[in-house]
């Protein structure tokens, strides 16, 4: 009896650590053939396959800053008159308001003045060339007056350009009223100036604020920010579709025209740029937008969408991962990380290896044994 006490012992403490050792580790499930049969689990095994990919950046709408004018008024004044409104359309040097500045009057009086001292200095330089030539004056006065007469001219040149600043604008003759006009045909879209508002001036080195914005709807820019890593896949003339909260049924066809050459040091993006059509003009400056990008089609391994399961913040797929000692079926779960895809086969980034085999139905039930 004492002999087969110590043997009792043994075979009991094995019989445990055969218990021990039959439970799954921790995200494990083991299932018997019959049980796999039972529950109709399908299990598949995956691979890389030629895939056409599409990028979904978020993107804003912007004018197209070929077809936009933001009109600043060069002169500070007092703003006398509004000659357009918000919506209307207007040809280019078709006047938008009027201000009454000092400074134009001031213009004029200087480029009079400058004419005036221009002759003068002519006078004098003739003078004094006719002196030097008689040996009646010294060298040294004519430099004097050829300097003086160059200044003149230059005085002149300048004043010039000033006023012509002011005629070109559509003003006549010397007064203190100033007519801004439009640069180009378009619409108003924006006005931000009221009668007797006080402007600062462009040419006077103030903070002269936008007083009207000109342009055409009929085309807008969308910009989008492609991250590093996915730069190999966008090209210049790729098609793209936006869209936008306000139009969740529409989607508004492009091609990319433009792609910065630099990267954002911070959010390692590249921008880039498409134009839209907007004939109806309802894509509107400063919308938020949705671009995709049609990518040239890739090898990449794919699971079929029915394999993931949503797990709190994780995404997970059950993995056969061969057969325990009792002839078990293991199946693991395992974390991955995938691409944004709508279609039934999802792009893995990480965490599955081509040639595993996958639970592709019945993974919930799997997760339920956990």
């Amino acid at each position: 009896m004492r002999r087969a006490l110590p043997l009792l012992l043994l075979l009991s403490c094995a019989r445990r650590e055969d218990r021990e050792q039959a439970r799954p580790p921790a995200g494990e499930v083991w299932l018997s053939r019959q049980q796999l049969d039972s529950q109709q689990m399908r299990i598949e095994v995956i691979d890389e396959q030629q895939i056409a990919s599409t990028l979904d950046e978020p993107g804003r709408i912007a004018f197209d800053d070929l077809r936009v004018a933001h009109v600043f008024a060069p002169v500070p004044g007092r703003i006398v008159r509004i000659d357009a409104a918000p919506g209307q359309q207007v040809r280019k040097g078709d006047p938008l308001l009027e201000i009454e500045s000092p400074d134009v009057g001031a213009a004029f009086a200087d480029l009079g003045k400058a004419e005036a001292d221009l002759a003068a200095a002519e006078r004098e330089l003739k003078r004094q060339q006719e002196l030097v030539e008689a040996q009646a004056a010294a060298q040294r006065e004519l430099d004097q007056a050829q300097n003086a007469y160059g200044r003149a001219r230059a005085e002149l040149a300048r004043a010039r350009r000033r006023a012509e600043l002011f005629r070109v604008r559509g003003l006549e003759g010397v007064t203190q009223r100033f007519s801004l006009r439009s640069p180009i045909d378009g619409e108003v879209i924006a006005r931000a100036a009221n009668p007797g508002t006080d402007v600062q001036g462009q040419l006077s080195g103030g903070a002269a604020p936008e007083l009207f914005t000109i342009g055409s709807l009929d085309s807008v820019w969308a910009f989008a920010d492609v991250y590093e890593v996915d730069l190999a896949r966008v090209k210049p003339g790729a098609p793209v579709q936006v869209k936008v909260i306000a139009y969740p049924d529409r989607s508004f066809p492009g091609r990319i025209e433009w792609i910065s050459s630099t990267l954002d040091p911070v959010t390692r993006t590249a921008r880039l740029r498409c134009t839209l059509g907007n004939p109806d003009r309802a894509l509107l400056p400063e919308m938020y937008a949705t671009v995709s990008i049609a990518a040239p089609a890739r090898k990449a391994l794919v699971v079929p969408r029915s394999a993931v399961l949503h797990v709190g913040d994780e995404r997970v797929v059950f993995v056969q991962a061969g057969t325990t000692e009792n002839g078990l079926l293991r199946f693991q779960r395992r974390r991955v990380l995938l691409e944004e895809s709508e279609g039934d086969l999802v792009p893995v980034k990480s965490g599955l290896q081509a040639g595993e085999a996958v639970v592709i139905s019945g993974a919930l039930l799997l997760s339920g044994m956990l």
